[in-house]
């Protein structure tokens, strides 16, 4: 760790040298899309999507080590009945994750993407929020260092998602606690809470933020004391990302937390980011709006498991293949405009 003996120095330090786009990259991206046998602009997102690809790679978009990464962490929040699951859910779909029966298994296969899940010491949940903090300051930045080892595989382009009973109620806070608002306003169904369980969910979180107050100024500060083990390492994940220039998307409402962290400490930090989807939990896009992102796709899915991040993938792949796998009009021998 640092030598002052504060963990959180470091990720502190990291923030500090995030790289940029590389320019070159897109300067060539945009000469070659100027070539290409179509009107200009005419795929619209397909080629902002194909050069955020090229500033992020630094070479001509391609998408061919695709990776999505499934943190799952478990909560002591659960204690206070705001999911209608048990927090052995957990454990039990990343068993399923692992047999390939889940919804994010047909995905990757739909789309040729690898799949990587990571257990975080689901047999000790974190604390509960509303008594205590979630985690220490070590176990906080040790857990985000965890995320960052999603990147030894030198994937070229990195889906995050999660599977955590009780962390829609957590990010619900991290929201909360960031870009301020009531509770309620950031609170929704989860896993399908009733409108009864909607309001304890809102309630809980007012208890947390109560029991933090004076407390929740520092991005960092307000993760280890309202987040989870599956968030901090996804924003560790993110952070290393952006360090090795590799583009991420990010999935729904509790990935979209962790990114969030991150935004509230350095605006910039999310510039290597695509926002997969906006998710049916109502909160969600009022927080891409608080970060001043669009998603890209809108399907009213609030599953989690990096679902929505994985079909964004698909279209990420095709504008990436229709930016370099097309003909000029040179080659191809057809008349450009004059």
């Amino acid at each position: 760790m640092s030598i002052t003996g504060l963990p959180f120095d470091d990720i502190r330090a990291l923030m500090r040298q995030m790289p940029g786009p590389d320019g070159a990259a897109v300067h060539a991206k945009r000469h070659r899309e100027m070539e290409l046998t179509k009107p200009e602009g005419a795929l619209g997102r397909l080629e902002e999507i194909s050069e955020w690809l090229a500033a992020w790679q630094g070479r001509a978009p391609a998408v061919r080590r695709p990776l999505v990464a499934v943190f799952a962490g478990n909560h002591g929040v659960t204690a206070q009945n705001v999911s209608p699951y048990p927090p052995e859910v957990t454990a039990q779909m990343v068993q399923n994750f692992a047999a390939g029966g889940a919804a994010i298994n047909q995905i990757c296969a739909a789309y040729d993407l690898g799949l990587k899940v990571f257990d975080l010491a689901l047999e000790v949940p974190t604390a509960d929020i509303t008594q205590e903090a979630a985690m220490d300051e070590r176990t906080c930045a040790a857990t985000m260092a965890f995320g960052m080892e999603v990147l030894a595989g030198e994937p070229d382009l990195l889906c995050i998602g999660e599977m955590g009973i009780g962390n829609t109620t957590i990010a619900a806070a991290l929201f909360a606690a960031l870009f301020g608002g009531e509770p309620a306003e950031w609170v929704g169904p989860g896993a399908g809470n009733d409108a009864a369980g909607v309001s304890r969910k809102a309630d809980v979180v007012a208890m947390a933020l109560k029991r933090h107050e004076g407390h929740l100024s520092d991005p960092l500060e307000v993760l280890r004391r309202l987040g989870g083990r599956e968030i901090a390492a996804m924003a560790g994940a993110i952070l290393a990302a952006r360090m090795q220039r590799v583009p991420v998307i990010v999935d729904g409402f509790v990935s979209s937390a962790a990114a969030a962290v991150l935004f509230a400490l350095d605006r910039r930090a999310l510039d290597h980011c695509l926002f997969g989807h906006v998710s049916a939990e109502p909160g969600h896009m009022r927080a891409l709006r608080a970060m001043d992102k669009v998603p890209l796709l809108a399907l009213g899915m609030r599953l989690g498991e990096g679902t929505g991040a994985a079909l964004a993938a698909g279209i990420v792949k095709a504008a990436a293949e229709c930016h370099s796998g097309m003909a000029t009009f040179e080659q191809a021998a057809v008349s450009n405009r004059h």
